[in-house]
This record gives structure tokens, sequence and C-alpha cells, in this order.
């Protein structure tokens, strides 16, 4: 259960880095529709522009940390809240259970075919 509260977590932040660009992109909107003006209010520019400095140093922020997370887990680091190595056994167990069905039944097929003649 605390793999899916991390995976949830995980995806709540790329949601709000979304939502951040969202903002930088209204921004820097703000500040070329100010700039294409004759008279432009300076007090209103420095203010976009200081808040999409911040954004941006934000956004890429944290982008680099869900980017070293994913770098975490792709090469098999060990880390909180990895179900990879786990999932991936079970997928295996569960295809040897497969296979091994499969030839059971084999098996089965050929001792009734053994007993009917």
């Amino acid at each position: 259960m605390a793999t899916y509260s991390l995976a949830n977590e995980r995806l709540r932040a790329l949601e709000d880095i979304e939502r951040e660009i969202g903002a930088i992109l209204q921004n820097a909107g703000t500040v070329i529709l100010e700039l294409s003006k004759e008279k432009t209010n300076e007090r209103l520019l420095d203010r976009q522009a200081a808040a999409f400095t911040a954004s941006v140093q934000h956004v890429e922020a944290e982008l680099s940390a869900q980017i070293r997370y994913l770098t975490q887990v792709a090469t098999g680091q060990p880390h909180e809240g990895s179900s990879y190595s786990s999932r991936k056994d079970c997928q295996m167990a569960l295809k040897r259970v497969d296979y091994a069905r499969l030839k059971l039944s084999d098996v089965a097929r050929t001792c009734e075919q053994i007993w009917r003649t």
C-alpha cells in the first residue's frame, strides 16, 4: 500500500510542476503583452519577470529531483518505495506457474490417450 501512496505522491508532484509551467507561460504572456504596449508598466514587468524567473528555477529543481528519482529506479539502486524487483519476481513466478500448468496439461492428455488404448 505504501508503494501506491508513493506513486500517487510522485504523480501529484508532476501535476504541480505542470501547473507551475502553465503559470510560467502565463507570466511570459503577460510580459510580452506589456512589452507590446507603447507605454509599459515597469513595475508590472519587474514583478512578472521575477515571478517568471522564480517559477522557472522551481520547475527546474523539481524536474531534476524527479529525474534523479527515476534514474535511481531505472538503475536498480536501492531506495524506499521501490517495488520493481518484487513485481518482476512475481511476474516471472506467474510465468513459471503458467508453464507448469501447460506441461501438466500435456502430461494429463498423454495419460488419457494411454488409458484409452
